[in-house]
């Protein structure tokens, strides 16, 4: 994590039972090599004492904007000045208000006003809170201002409500940081992801599914995103918070997800979604009914949407993923070959998926090339996500020397 190497991060922490995940937050900065002070507000003292993070970062925490010990007793203009980035993490919903109003009320909002270093928030709350219309509506107001939104996260909370609203874990925040100071080798270039499941109706209430989170893809779009893209994701129905700087559209059905795809397929193409092979001949216009032992469906081929972007006459640097419970490596590279692409990323799923696959957070990838492959190894799906656009930044500047 070099990107973060010497770099002076300025950790505000906000009130909120997640602040006890902020102590192992500096702990990980500081493991990268990084500075850390921390500025925390009076409510975020309720549940962390100052002394745990002075331990921790090495440094007096702040929190007193009129601090006679700071410089010209000015400590917002003075730790404003000091950081290369700012981090709230946590950020509880009455801090990001009070944010999005321009309030400046504390140490920790006078400063987020008088910094020009990049801001990021951790959002942290309940799940009724994060969904609440003032919430989002400041969530977008903040984006809009250039601000980093990391998360939430899904998932079950302190008080036992499940949903969107945990803080990300420390380690992927350090990632996400990091990814603020990572390259711009993909400024301006058009990307195109899909990502998550596609559903194909049985009739009105049921459909044909598959596993997906879509938490890869998603992964991929932010990542490209923070490296400059001008990033289109293509997105089955899944419960994941857009990504900054992202331009999502949302489909159902495979037919939906290609036509999406190919409305503008970008200069590369990431087919990350797992779409749905098939679908229902005749969908039913009413609810089918439970009467025979059996049931018997017709199902017609869905259109491939890797092999179709491939195939186009000016076709975009085209990347595609095997998902596969077994002959991981063979089906991996009789798809490269088939289809025509420039990479796959091949993944286990099922039992012999271990930590990774679906659902989870953590992955392993093995891409392969015509002539060529690279094990990526296990990690989190976004730092695999930054190894293999290395490797499309590559085999795109490749590709762009060859006549």
């Amino acid at each position: 994590m070099q990107a973060l190497t010497d770099k002076r991060i300025l950790l505000g922490v906000t009130g909120g039972i997640a602040a006890y995940k902020a102590a192992e937050l500096v702990r990980r900065l500081r493991d990268v090599g990084a500075e850390v002070q921390v500025v925390m507000t009076a409510a975020a003292q309720r549940f962390v004492a100052p002394m745990t993070f002075q331990a921790v970062s090495g440094r007096p925490v702040r929190s007193d904007l009129f601090d006679p010990a700071g410089e010209a007793a000015m400590g917002h203009i003075e730790l404003a000045r000091w950081a290369d980035v700012i981090l709230i993490a946590p950020a509880s919903a009455d801090f990001m208000a009070r944010l999005a109003g321009g309030l400046a009320d504390d140490l920790l909002a006078t400063l987020c006003l008088a910094t020009r270093a990049p801001l990021a928030l951790a959002p942290a709350m309940n799940q009724a809170m994060w969904s609440a219309p003032a919430t989002t509506a400041n969530a977008e107001r903040l984006v809009a201002r250039g601000v980093h939104l990391f998360g939430p996260a899904h998932g079950v909370q302190a008080c036992g409500d499940s949903g969107p609203g945990r803080m990300v874990e420390p380690g992927e925040l350090v990632e996400r940081l990091a990814g603020l100071f990572g390259p711009r080798d993909l400024e301006g270039v058009p990307v195109t992801i899909t990502a998550g499941p596609t559903r194909e109706a049985l009739d009105p209430v049921r459909y044909i599914s598959n596993r997906s989170s879509g938490k890869m893809g998603f992964a991929l779009a932010s990542t490209a995103a923070a490296r400059g893209a001008r990033v289109r994701l293509v997105a089955g129905p899944v419960a994941l918070p857009t990504p900054p700087g992202v331009e999502r559209i949302d489909v159902e059905s495979a037919a939906a997800m290609y036509e999406a795809v190919l409305a503008d397929p970008g200069e590369v193409f990431i087919g990350c979604a797992a779409v749905a092979d098939y679908r229902v001949a005749d969908v039913a216009g009413t609810k089918i009914k439970k009467h025979a032992d059996t049931l018997m469906l017709k199902l017609v081929r869905n259109p491939d949407i890797l092999a179709t972007v491939a195939a186009l006459p000016n076709r975009p640097l085209t990347v595609g993923f095997a998902a596969e419970t077994d002959r991981l490596e063979d089906y991996a590279r009789t798809k490269l070959t088939e289809k025509r692409l420039d990479l796959i990323a091949a993944n286990w799923v099922g039992e012999r998926a271990g930590e990774g696959g679906f659902d989870s957070d953590r992955n392993a990838l093995k891409v392969f090339w015509p002539g060529g492959e690279l094990d990526l190894g296990t990690d989190s799906k976004r730092g695999l996500a930054g190894r293999l656009l290395d490797l499309i930044v590559a085999r795109r500047a490749l590709s762009q020397e060859q006549p």
